[in-house]
């Protein structure tokens, strides 16, 4: 016996295995197959698109954190150049002397504080350096900004916006410069607002969204311009590993504790600053995590649901293949019992034969005893020979009668096709056998349909049909019981004729066997059991074109039903053909 007992898969080497074994094997195979056709490509797909939307993720959130960079310099770049086109207007409309009066400069300091938020003072300083104009909270009037590097920055150009320092102060803030040439002493004179670093923050802080997880303001230096979420406030020390080029927005992965983020460097135009903005990666969006959760739900449905389809698939096709060898099995096995029974009707031909060459000279040679002794008048036992040979005549004609039906169940004679009636045949033959059945107390119980159609058939075949189960219900009765014959018309093309015993029964696995040529049931001390009258039974019914079937239940008793089709003209043909 093989120690495995239901195998995965079916192959050479599980040809000997049992019916459920095999079946078992079949399935799993099927279901491993189809497992595997329909959930492979689901993972590959499922795969592709993760990573995918994976990679869209990571290319939007690349896009929204150059997009936002680019707003939040856009904001800062628009503020300034606000004020700085407000100091212009300013420095070109008064002269240095106008300025210089306090209470002109603080004039104009209101209407600047109107309209530009975060401006702290106003100061006027003179090309010595000496702030000879100053409106503002901080008492700076006549402080001396010759050392400053702000100051000369404004003196050689034009516009300039300086680094966050804190100066005579001490508080975090930046200044907006500007200079301008006094027609009189050809010298030059700045005008110089202060804003505070909070309102670099405010600006920033516009571009706050769900996904930015910092944004802040350094110098080429590193020095913190604005107040940062993780790195401190303005003037903290920062490192940054990368720098874009001009106006280049430059965007690259970095990694903070165990998660990634994006970070967006770009300078702000004509100014020290470097605008940094760290925005979460894509596997930080709760988008993402949307994302995962509905893709991991929907590939679970889609197993459960595939998976069981695929175990009903397989379950229900290894069925059908079952079913399919169970068939093909049942055909093998009737092909055999078709053989057998040609084999033995071919025998039974053979011994016909053999047996009619010596009746035929027992029957001349009875006929000539009897001619001689009739012509003997003075035969002294003469009646009581004569009939001895009459009887001897009679048990030749039987043996002949025997032997005709023998090849007749060969098919190596010419059968008598008659219209019979069912229920006189039935008649014919429990008048040959109620003698014997009443002897063993067994009571034949009729139902037979009156008016039952004719069927077309050989009188003496159906006799031996019909004299075969009888005689072998009587046979299994054996004593006491009962048989009950009933016949019937089925439907307009079929007849039936069923014969029941309340014997012992038949177990199932000799049930199949019933029909086979020298299987018997009776056993070998009754010495009575050849094993051929079923199988002839058999044969002739198949002949005559009908069928016969057994069922049995042990302890209950043994059914046999025989069908044969209703005769009408247009079949007549076909009946002789099967003859």
């Amino acid at each position: 016996m093989s120690k495995t007992k239901f195998p995965l898969f079916c192959g050479p080497s599980n040809r000997d295995l049992s019916p459920k074994a095999r079946y078992r094997c079949m399935r799993n195979s099927l279901l491993i197959v189809m497992l595997a056709i329909t959930l492979i490509p689901l993972s590959i797909t499922s795969g592709l698109n993760f990573i995918q939307y994976q990679q869209l993720l990571r290319e939007d959130s690349q896009a929204n954190a150059r997009w936002n960079a680019e707003s939040a310099r856009a904001t800062i770049n628009a503020y300034l150049e606000k004020l700085e086109a407000a100091i212009t207007v300013v420095i070109d409309t008064y002269s240095f002397e106008d300025l210089s009066d306090t209470r002109k400069l603080e004039q104009i300091f209101r209407q600047l504080k109107k309209e530009h938020q975060g401006l702290v003072d106003l100061s006027v300083v003179g090309p010595d350096g000496i702030q000879s104009g100053y409106v503002g909270p901080y008492g700076l009037a006549g402080k001396d900004y010759s050392d400053s590097l702000w100051f000369h920055k404004a003196l050689t150009r034009r516009m300039y916006v300086s680094e966050v320092f804190t100066g005579f102060r001490n508080v975090p803030h930046f200044v907006v410069a500007t200079s301008q040439k006094d027609p009189y002493s050809e010298q030059y004179w700045v005008l110089r607002a202060s804003i505070d670093t909070e309102t670099l923050d405010r600006f920033l802080a516009l571009a706050d969204t769900e996904a930015l997880e910092d944004i802040f303001l350094i110098n080429d230096s590193g020095v913190l311009q604005s107040g940062s979420r993780y790195h401190g406030g303005a003037m903290q020390d920062f490192q940054l590993t990368r720098k874009p080029k001009q106006n280049d927005i430059l965007i690259y992965e970095e990694t903070r504790g165990d998660s990634n983020f994006y970070r967006a460097v770009s300078r702000i135009p004509n100014t020290p600053w470097l605008l940094v903005l760290d925005q979460q990666g894509a596997e930080a969006r709760k988008i993402w995590h949307v994302f995962k959760d509905r893709l991991l739900l929907t590939l679970v449905l889609c197993f459960l649901a595939s998976g069981g389809m695929v175990v009903w698939l397989s379950r229900f096709l290894a069925g059908k293949f079952r079913e399919a060898d169970e068939t093909r099995d049942a055909i093998l096995s009737e092909t055999e019992h078709s053989n057998k029974l040609a084999s033995i009707g071919r025998l039974a031909a053979g011994v016909a034969h053999e047996i009619n060459n010596p009746l035929a000279i027992i029957g001349e040679k009875a006929g000539l005893m009897q001619d001689l002794v009739g012509l003997d008048q003075d035969f002294r036992h003469k009646e009581k020979f004569l009939s001895q040979l009459d009887a001897l005549q009679n048990a030749v004609v039987r043996a002949r009668t025997i032997t005709h039906r023998l090849l007749g169940f060969a098919r190596r004679m010419e059968t008598s096709l008659t219209l019979v009636q069912l229920n006189e045949i039935l008649q014919e033959v429990l008048s040959f056998l109620e003698k014997d059945a009443a002897y063993r107390n067994i009571h034949v119980i009729l139902q037979l349909q009156e008016n039952l159609p004719v069927i077309r058939a050989d009188h003496g075949q159906l006799q031996q049909v019909f004299l075969n189960v009888i005689n072998n219900a009587i046979d299994a009765i054996r004593n006491d019981g009962e048989i009950h014959i009933t016949s019937r018309r089925e439907n307009h093309k079929t007849v039936m004729v069923a014969i029941s015993d309340t014997g012992p029964g038949i177990a199932p696995e000799i049930l199949k066997n019933i029909f086979e040529p020298f299987f018997t049931t009776k056993g070998n001390e009754e010495k009575k059991g050849t094993g051929l009258g079923l199988s002839i039974t058999y044969g002739l019914v198949q002949k005559l074109g009908g069928k016969i079937e057994v069922s049995s239940e042990v302890g209950v008793g043994t059914t046999f039903i025989i069908t044969f089709p209703v005769y009408n003209e247009g079949s007549e043909g076909e009946s002789n053909d099967r003859a």
